[in-house]
């Protein structure tokens, strides 16, 4: 474990270098979450249907949605690791005294939380002091802060779990290019990413839960801003848990059957 923890380490030190790209960042996050607010404010002006979330509630998650996305962001992925599969730099790696899915599981978490702690405090400070209803406001209440953050968490390694799984992918295919594009674009619709699930048909709804999609962002952001609560918020968290579980374990044994077939060209 010690080996891990040191190269999470080197791999987040590594990655708040990038100071530059950051403020990059936040800038185009800033332009971005207000043009999504102003879009989603037209439709709240003209539209004549209940919503299932208030504008300050959308506001919230919209804004929380722009501070994590270095953290959530369904179509990074790491391109070294996949140019170490298609190239065979991955036959140095197996001589290393350490557990191949720990490494890229570490790494990822690392670059990506890395990003985040860059990014997030300034988005989130203007947010906060912007005119009502525009601004983002605390979390509903303690407990759901409480839960926000634990949900935060399991939502984060869901994703990284499933990004685990394109990885291992490129084992079988002389580019990971498809997949890669599918794979961003399914999970960018189905996290809520685009349109909160809230805002999706009612028949809709129980399906997008049901996938692990559902169980990174949304969920977490939906208890900060109240609209999971009590039971249904654990409820929702519990099936985060299972849906980890099943994509660690999932991915685990993919590995390790992938390796048993590694083919490396040369040298």
């Amino acid at each position: 474990m010690k080996q891990y923890l040191s190269f999470f380490r080197i791999q987040f030190i590594a990655g708040l270098q990038y100071r530059a790209a950051a403020w990059a960042g936040v800038a185009t996050q800033f332009a971005w979450g207000g043009m999504t607010l102003l879009m989603f404010w037209a439709f709240y002006q003209n539209g004549e249907n209940q919503f299932p979330m208030t504008f300050f509630e959308l506001s919230s998650y919209i804004w929380l949605q722009q501070a994590l996305l270095a953290m959530f962001m369904s179509w990074y992925f790491d391109e070294e690791i996949f140019e170490s599969i298609t190239k065979g730099n991955i036959a140095y790696m197996l001589c290393r005294p350490c557990d191949l899915y720990r490494m890229w599981f570490v790494k990822n978490m690392a670059v990506r939380l890395s990003r985040v702690v860059l990014r997030c405090l300034p988005i989130l400070l203007v947010a906060a002091f912007l005119p009502a209803p525009f601004s983002m406001g605390p979390p509903s209440g303690w407990l759901s802060g409480i839960l926000f953050l634990v949900s935060l968490i399991l939502g984060f390694l869901v994703l990284v779990s499933f990004s685990m799984l394109i990885y291992i992918s490129a084992f079988y295919t002389l580019s990971a290019g498809g997949i890669r594009i599918i794979a961003t674009s399914v999970t960018e619709f189905l996290t809520g990413g685009i349109i909160p699930i809230p805002f999706f048909p009612d028949t809709l709804q129980p399906l997008f839960y049901a996938l692990p999609f559902a169980s990174m962002q949304n969920t977490p952001f939906l208890i900060y801003t109240g609209h999971l609560s009590g039971a249904d918020a654990l409820e929702k968290m519990a099936l985060q848990l299972v849906w980890l579980l099943f994509l660690m374990g999932l991915g685990r044994l993919w590995m390790k059957r992938a390796l048993q077939k590694v083919v490396v060209q040369g040298g």
